[in-house]
């Protein structure tokens, strides 16, 4: 297997797979406040966590900065919880909502890059060319995630849209099942 589809199959693992369980709330959690229709502002969201998530593992890669695992494994969690509880709160209309959102995105992506700079940065560490690696392995990132939300719009279409459920129950029910699981990591995951 050549180093782009190792590392994009790498980046697609990272979001796919049930040991990505904190991603994958932590994409319910963001993507719970939309509907379908508003699948261009949730491409926007994604893309921006992707490019949080992308500039931590490239300083890691570099040796530029380290971060405590413990600490961070605690974190990702906590990102979840603070999106979650966010959304019993806020609307998706309006630029200032949508720019916060979107912040938001981007800073919860450079915590969730920590929990996997440590593997990657011992994964290239060897290599001399980390270019291709770093770009394969957030395509397959930024690919994964978007099959997610995909799947997770495409639910809110058939659930809201098609058969009825009020939105508010629909961001309420995703959101309090994002919360209590991350609830739950948070103190499994306690550092001290």
């Amino acid at each position: 297997m050549n180093d782009f589809a190792f590392y994009f199959d790498l980046g697609w693992q990272h979001i796919i797979s049930w040991d990505a369980l904190d991603h994958l709330l932590f994409l319910t959690a963001l993507t719970a406040i939309y509907l379908a229709e508003n699948w261009k502002q949730v491409l926007v969201l994604v893309t921006a966590f992707t490019i949080g998530h992308s500039l931590t593992l490239a300083l890691s890669v570099f040796d530029i900065i380290r971060f405590n695992s413990a600490w961070v494994e605690f974190f990702i969690p906590v990102t979840i919880v603070i999106t979650a509880l966010l959304n019993f709160r806020k609307r998706t209309d309006g630029k200032r909502v949508l720019r916060f959102n979107y912040f938001l995105a981007l800073c919860f992506g450079l915590i969730h890059g920590m929990g996997f700079a440590n593997t990657i940065r011992f994964m290239l560490a060897r290599k001399q060319a980390i270019l291709t690696p770093l770009l394969s392995f957030n395509l397959g990132l930024e690919a994964g995630q978007i099959l997610v939300v995909t799947g997770i719009l495409l639910l809110s279409f058939i659930l809201v849209n098609k058969a009825g459920l009020p939105q508010r129950f629909w961001r309420a029910g995703l959101s309090a099942i994002a919360l209590i699981i991350a609830a739950i990591m948070c103190v499994q995951r306690w550092p001290l």
